[in-house]
């Protein structure tokens, strides 16, 4: 078999049982690799160090892993003004989180026969959000709906990072903010409990005042 080392050197064609004394050598595992291989290929390794090292792997795989998430909102061909802000507030978000929006436009009676102001509104949307989405799927007439599909320009992954910065930037500048504060207090407690020296003119109104006494003291005796 061939037989490669525990870093990846290759240490040449060997015989099953000079693997087996180096790998006991090593205090290693001897792992055959490539089993169909010719000659076959073994590579001297901690096994168990290499299954759990696999195993974290995958799990980290899995942690990054992002499944497509499709939001819908719906609209009517002459939506409010008041109205319409909030359904793109809404747009906004989910594009902002990573997520693709689809866009239905529901028409009801007479308002078939109007599809242009479903495209219209469709258009005015998309022209709106262009920074955070891009059309994926141009508008289509589906039965009495319209249907537009908006992918955000960042990958979820991104925007969930993008959003933890965030949060973490906000949470610093608030414990900065509170850290002011109390150094604030902390000053005005130290100033209130310093005593003030008496002014000189105090001083001398009260020698003024205690002068009289003593006089009148002395013509007493």
């Amino acid at each position: 078999m061939r037989l490669v080392g525990p870093n990846g050197e290759q240490v040449g064609i060997v015989r099953v049982e000079d693997a087996l004394r180096l790998a006991a050598e090593a205090d290693l595992d001897l792992v055959e690799v490539a089993p169909m291989a010719k000659p076959p290929v073994a590579k001297l390794m901690d096994f168990g160090k290499f299954k759990y090292e696999a195993a974290m792997k995958a799990r980290e795989a899995r942690k990054n892993q992002v499944n497509t998430v499709i939001k819908e909102i719906k609209l009517r061909p002459k939506i409010d003004p008041h109205d319409y802000a909030t359904k793109k507030g809404h747009v906004v978000r989910f594009l902002g989180g990573g997520d693709k929006v689809k866009v239905t436009i529901m028409f009801r009676g007479r308002e078939q026969s109007r599809p242009e102001l479903g495209y219209r509104l469709l258009q005015k949307l998309a022209e709106d959000v262009i920074e955070l989405g891009t059309v994926e799927s141009a508008p289509k007439q589906d039965g009495r709906n319209m249907i537009m599909v908006l992918a955000p320009t960042k990958k979820k992954s991104e925007a969930r990072a993008e959003q933890r910065r965030k949060k973490d930037d906000a949470a610093v500048a608030t414990h900065n903010a509170e850290a002011a504060d109390d150094d604030a207090a902390q000053v005005g407690d130290a100033e209130d409990t310093t005593a003030s020296p008496e002014a000189p003119e105090a001083q001398a109104e009260q020698a003024e005042q205690a002068t009289p006494a003593a006089e009148e003291t002395v013509a007493a005796e």
